[in-house]
């Protein structure tokens, strides 16, 4: 049973620890603050705007960021900061969703070939094998054009295309893990598969797959924005940071703001993510560590 002293100290060691991290990683803490700030923005949405996302206001259109309108109006009067607090649901959650069921399929794949080996390891990694023959956009693309544009189709075709990169990295951890010497002592103790597996193999291969979900969800975000940007996903006039792209680039010579601005949200979204991945990888390595 832990007394307070004790917990004071673990308490007082964590913070030591995050205060060391934000110091060495000033970039990776920026993006997580922005990204914290979008999920939160997003989310309180109603509270922190009173305009309508996807009402149309003519006499209002194409003005200019001020005070009454933080980031403007496009061409149908619609305020911006509302569009960009409410297209982010969308963008996030195809992001988010997408990466979780792609990290689910593709490290259960890569646990099962890396711990049976033989036959079924060479099957899985053929189909994973396949799937990296076709780049992830193209592939996105191909299974959602097969069914209809719609958040559901667009999340289920990017976790799609996200799985074999979890599959191969997770297999080859696995394959390392099997080699060491706790392995050999579990099996000797008459340890059983599922108790190695989920024992020994799942939580060593936790790290590398949680570095691996934050690069991957960067390029989640900005698959979403790409597909939805071709009409491939949200439909109008529901607000989704592509589609504004998509719907303001006829502008950008008269009103370059409205296709801009969810251009760099998209942007600073993915760099931030981007930033997280990198700060964790250094960290979670003890060779970068030192």
């Amino acid at each position: 049973m832990s007394t307070p002293l004790a917990s004071n100290v673990v308490g007082a060691r964590l913070v030591r620890q995050y205060l060391r991290f934000t110091r060495r990683f000033k970039a990776a803490t920026a993006g997580t603050l922005f990204l914290l700030a979008m999920v939160l923005s997003s989310i309180l949405a109603p509270v922190l705007t009173s305009y309508s996302p996807t009402k149309p206001n003519v006499p209002e259109r194409f003005k200019s960021p001020s005070l009454q309108h933080l980031l403007g109006t496009d061409d149908l009067g619609r305020d911006l900061t509302a569009r960009i607090l409410y297209g982010a649901r969308p963008t996030l959650t195809a992001g988010a969703l997408s990466v979780l069921l792609a990290l689910l399929a593709g490290s259960a794949i890569g646990i099962i070939a890396g711990y049976r080996g033989g036959w079924l390891d060479n099957i899985l990694m053929r189909l994973m094998d396949i799937m990296l023959s076709f780049p992830a956009i193209l592939l996105a693309i191909l299974i959602v054009t097969s069914l209809r544009p719609s958040l559901l189709n667009l999340i289920v075709a990017i976790s799609f295309s996200l799985v074999p990169s979890f599959a191969r990295l997770t297999r080859s951890v696995v394959l390392v893990i099997m080699q060491q010497e706790h392995i050999t002592a579990a099996r000797a103790i008459g340890s059983s598969d599922t108790q190695i597996i989920f024992n020994h193999v799942i939580p060593n291969t936790v790290p590398l797959i949680f570095v691996q979900a934050t690069a991957s969800l960067a390029v989640a975000i900005s698959t979403a924005a790409a597909l939805n940007y071709l009409g491939l996903g949200i439909e109008p006039p529901q607000a989704d940071w592509g589609l504004m792209v998509s719907e303001g680039q006829k502008h950008v010579f008269g009103a370059a703001y409205i296709p801009l601005i969810p251009g760099a949200f998209i942007t600073v979204t993915v760099l931030s993510l981007n930033f997280i991945g990198d700060a964790l990888r250094d960290h979670l390595d003890p060779v970068l560590r030192r």
